[in-house]
């Protein structure tokens, strides 16, 4: 028997991979979930085998969460009759947000009586348009009253979340009930559900992080050190908290679960693919055979980005230039590092 909804929101998740899948398993355990899958063979698996090994290995799903294959029907899910609010979760990375959202947008009713809650979880700067995720799906949603959104980030590797073991996330969003709906939905157990106003300030941590971890992988590539790492984790910190607050986010985001937890999580755990990335750099891989082998970060899509945009607001990014040169300028790691060692001394606390 299906174990009882205890919240009345339908939650619809949108993309199987396995962070979507990891979150539409937790919230099967307080709301009814569905969740929309682009592979017919993946949906089976979780409807008939309660399973999806090729991306949350030895998890054993809970047996109401269903799967579908239509994307209209999952939508319906969350849209419901219009008699109650619903939960919409983009589990898609930041590549195919603005799809999603533009498919989301031509199946909204004009018009709805209750709330339609609307949770992001992509990373990262978009590499054309250096846009955030929240700029993206403003971009392509319609401004309707009814229409809650927000973004859910924080240190959390998918396969650890489905597996039950302890992890904190911040839903950051301006609209109040849609952060408390989201607690009410995750919190407990093994989740600690955090709220935040500064949706700017967490989707940057979110997206900086990532290159700051590509850039500790190479250090731990080269051997060069815990020492090192703890230099290249702190310094992040300092860059990516400069380059925050220039965008708009506050500097206390950066030390919270967004900024410096997910930083050490992505700079540390040997699940980041980010990290991955350098490992593999600093062994001699080239960028094109590393993502011709299927390892995919968003910290290399989005360096350019950040890159960029340090230098439009005039912000130190020494660190996200270093990796910027090695990803796409030929410079080789150890040059890199050594880049790095050879520039000015200067005070710690300075922004």
């Amino acid at each position: 028997m299906p174990a009882p909804a205890l919240s009345s929101v339908p939650v619809s998740v949108l993309g199987a991979g396995s962070w979507g899948t990891a979150l539409a398993a937790l919230a099967s355990q307080r709301a009814s979930t569905t969740i929309w899958a682009r592979s017919a063979h993946s949906a089976a698996q979780i409807n008939e085998q309660h399973q999806l090994p090729h991306y949350l290995p030895g998890i054993h799903l809970p047996t109401q969460l269903q799967a579908t294959i239509d994307f209209e029907q999952a939508l319906a899910h969350a849209l419901g009759n219009d008699t109650q609010a619903g939960l919409i979760i983009l589990g898609v990375p930041l590549a195919g947000l603005a799809e999603l959202c533009q498919r989301i947008n031509a199946t909204l009713p004009a018009t709805r009586r209750h709330p339609l809650f609307l949770l992001r979880t992509s990373k990262g700067f978009d590499p054309v348009t250096g846009q955030l995720p929240h700029q993206i799906t403003d971009h392509h949603l319609r401004n309707a009253p009814w229409l809650h959104t927000g973004t859910l980030s924080g240190p959390s590797f998918a396969l650890e979340v489905a597996k039950g073991l302890p992890f904190g996330l911040t839903v950051a969003s301006h609209s109040h009930v849609l952060c408390q709906t989201t607690v009410d939905i995750f919190h407990g157990h093994s989740a600690r559900i955090y709220s935040s106003t500064d949706l700017m300030g967490v989707e940057i941590g979110g997206a900086l992080k990532n290159i700051i971890a590509i850039a500790c992988g190479i250090a731990d590539g080269l051997q060069l050190g815990t020492n090192a790492r703890a230099a290249l984790i702190t310094r992040g910190l300092a860059e990516m908290q400069r380059l925050g607050v220039a965008l708009g986010g506050e500097a206390a985001t950066f030390t919270g679960l967004t900024g410096l937890g997910d930083l050490v999580l992505t700079t540390t755990g040997d699940l980041s693919r980010n990290r991955q990335v350098g490992l593999a750099l600093a062994q001699g891989q080239s960028l094109d055979a590393i993502l011709a082998s299927g390892l995919t970060a968003e910290g290399v899509r989005c360096a350019q980005a950040a890159h960029t945009l340090a230098l439009h607001h005039q912000i130190q990014a020494p660190i996200t230039s270093a990796v910027c040169d090695v990803l796409f300028n030929g410079l080789a790691p150890y040059q890199a590092v050594q880049q790095l060692l050879a520039r000015d001394p200067r005070l710690e606390t300075s922004l």
